[in-house]
């Protein structure tokens, strides 16, 4: 007996041709299965990742449209500044008027202080003439009238429309001086030359300051009845009278004297127009 006739061999017993491709074929047919699915799982996982979205195309026609949006953009900016441009000049237009305004207003108020203090100054000045005159005797060789009565001793040598004008204002000595009437029961001084006018058929202007201008200036030393005598500057004049002849005149003077004949020498006037 051989000595290695009890000893069992240590290889694995072959296996057989058909055993074996029978297993290769299994394992096969199963890594193709798992492949497959692999493939599939593998497809389905990564489908959600590689998906793009494509984009919509910018048209001619959409960049039309932003161009034209962004040029009425740019016209509403050019509007809001235009308006703004024009709410500061409004604005800035409206503070000049006030401040005009106020300075206008400032101006007239001025005029009209200074243009009181003139008449202020003129009444005071006639009134310091009428009393010296009041305090003079007023004879007159050639007849004098009494301011107390309103009695007329002169004589005149007016003819025509003249002598009716003297021989009205002369019917009129003794009413009383109201400011602004025209008669029949009193006179302010331009009232009573405008009123003996008319009565001549001439019109003449309603104020002494016009009156002083009506005629043609004459010198007071060429003084012819009916002419008007003036005090102050021509255009400008305070008072106003006829004259009558024989160096009298008669005037609606003032409230205390009323309508009254004087001497030229009693208030000697500024000058004189001739209407007739």
């Amino acid at each position: 007996m051989s000595h290695t006739a009890h000893i069992r061999s240590h290889r694995k017993p072959r296996r057989s041709a058909s055993s074996l491709a029978m297993r290769t074929g299994v394992a096969g047919g199963v890594l193709s299965t798992l492949a497959v699915a692999g493939a599939a799982g593998s497809a389905s996982a990564a489908e959600p990742v590689t998906q793009t979205l494509e984009l919509p195309t910018l048209t001619a026609d959409l960049a039309t449209q932003a161009a034209q949006s962004a040029d009425a953009t740019q016209q509403a900016a050019a509007n809001y500044q235009l308006q703004a441009e024009r709410d500061a000049a409004a604005a800035k237009a409206s503070k000049q008027a006030k401040a005009d305004l106020a300075e206008a207003k400032q101006k007239a108020a001025e005029a009209k202080k200074k243009a009181e203090e003139t008449a202020r100054k003129e009444a005071a000045a006639r009134a310091s003439r009428g009393t010296t005159r009041m305090a003079l005797t007023a004879d007159d060789t050639s007849g004098s009238t009494s301011a107390s009565t309103g009695t007329s001793t002169g004589s005149s040598t007016a003819t025509g429309s003249a002598a009716a004008v003297v021989s009205f204002v002369k019917s009129q000595l003794g009413k009383a001086y109201v400011s602004g009437a025209t008669g029949p029961s009193a006179y302010d001084c331009s009232g009573l030359v405008q009123t003996a006018f008319k009565q001549v058929g001439v019109s003449l202007p309603r104020v002494s300051q016009d009156q002083s201008t009506a005629g043609t200036q004459v010198s007071l030393s060429d003084l012819q009845p009916g002419d008007i005598l003036y005090w102050g500057s021509a255009g400008s004049a305070y008072h106003v009278a006829v004259y009558v002849g024989d160096g009298m005149f008669v005037g609606a003077q003032n409230p205390s004297s009323g309508v009254s004949e004087h001497p030229l020498s009693y208030d000697e006037p500024t000058g004189a127009v001739r209407v007739l």
